[in-house]
């Protein structure tokens, strides 16, 4: 066991979320509307001719990552399965595992023509949610010890929403920007101040600012939005002037074309446009001279784990950083085979039965 799965195997194992949690679309997924079509057959011809074997199914990760899925999944098998209840035993890792290319991460063991519709459904739920929290935890890792924000949910469709925040929360993440998108582990969205409303108050971000802190409940984190002049470090003073002690923090946006006011000749290099170390360095130097230590700072726009890791070698005083985009720029895949067929081997070539003793059988 390598040390990032043995740091990942001490930590306390979370309950599985129940099938309740994700509202499945029942009746849909059992009539196989949401499977590859070849599968819905093999179930039709396996029923009609009256076929029942009792196969294992053995489900293995293309690449290594952050498990996510497996609880919608196991709701999946548990709930659509075809007659309801079908009996079927599952061994699983958990969401939130480590593992490795190839690992074996899920077996199914029951008559195949109770639950063969539905291989595309339960594998797709895997590699999404596989997908999100791995990069979520590449980032956590390069951040080194600063929040993660899971900025995404404009990015994909509005119904992937709850399956995207809880792998970015299974992933690390400190914080998400939707209701929704914590909604199966009770985590509210974040809420900071957009353009649009600075724009709504004449491009005046104090004013924006002061208006959202007289309106939005006081337990709500104040974050503005600095950047909508080009001049950070000018606004997050005028900000901070004006709400004091109540104001958490201030945000960079920097678009990626263009640098900050702020940023002095020499600094206006091809790199430094849009969100950079220097402005991040300027607008820290501006707070703490006035006095505004405690006002943190959240960057985003463009943010990746690699530049990320690149903040922090360089020591740039950031706080949190937000990211949405990327979260979504990288796939990982899933496998499932039949390896055993009445217990006896029964795989097609190149692929054999891989057991794999970090498995933990499934409560019915």
């Amino acid at each position: 066991m390598d040390k990032e799965t043995e740091r990942d195997a001490v930590r306390p194992r979370r309950s599985r979320l129940a099938p309740e949690v994700f509202h499945l679309p029942v009746h849909d997924i059992r009539a196989g509307r949401y499977s590859d079509k070849y599968f819905v057959r093999t179930r039709e011809v396996l029923a009609a001719e009256e076929h029942h074997r009792r196969v294992l199914v053995q489900v293995f990760g293309k690449q290594a990552g952050i498990l996510c899925g497996m609880d919608e999944a196991i709701a999946i098998l548990r709930l659509c399965s075809q007659p309801p209840g079908a009996p079927m035993e599952l061994r699983a890792l958990a969401d939130g595992d480590r593992i490795s290319a190839g690992e074996t991460v899920l077996t199914i063991e029951g008559d195949y023509a109770s639950f063969a519709h539905l291989e595309t459904v339960y594998l797709g739920v895997l590699a999404r949610g596989t997908s999100v929290a791995t990069l979520v935890r590449e980032a956590v890792e390069a951040a080194a010890g600063r929040s993660v924000l899971f900025f995404s949910a404009r990015f994909g469709h509005y119904l992937t929403q709850q399956a995207d925040g809880y792998a970015a929360l299974v992933g690390g993440a400190a914080g998400l920007s939707s209701d929704a998108g914590g909604e199966w582990l009770h985590r509210p969205g974040l809420g900071t101040i957009p353009h649009g409303l600075i724009a709504a108050y004449d491009g005046d971000t104090s004013a924006a600012s002061a208006a959202f802190d007289r309106r939005v409940d006081g337990s709500v984190d104040r974050i503005a939005l600095v950047d909508f002049r080009n001049n950070c470090p000018q606004t997050a003073l005028a900000v901070a002037r004006r709400l004091g002690r109540r104001l958490w923090g201030v945000r960079l946006d920097t678009a990626a074309d263009l640098w900050d006011e702020s940023l002095t000749a020499a600094e206006r290099t091809p790199e430094n446009r849009g969100v950079s170390a220097p402005l991040v360095r300027h607008v820290r130097e501006a707070l703490d001279e006035a006095g505004f230590d405690w006002v943190k700072i959240v960057v985003s726009g463009g943010f990746n784990a690699e530049r990320l890791g690149r903040f922090v070698a360089e020591g740039v005083p950031f706080d949190a950083v937000g990211i949405g985009s990327w979260f979504f720029s990288r796939h990982a895949e899933f496998t499932a085979d039949v390896v055993l067929v009445e217990g006896k081997p029964g795989a097609k070539v190149g692929r054999s039965h891989n057991p794999n003793p970090r498995l933990e059988l499934v409560a019915p």
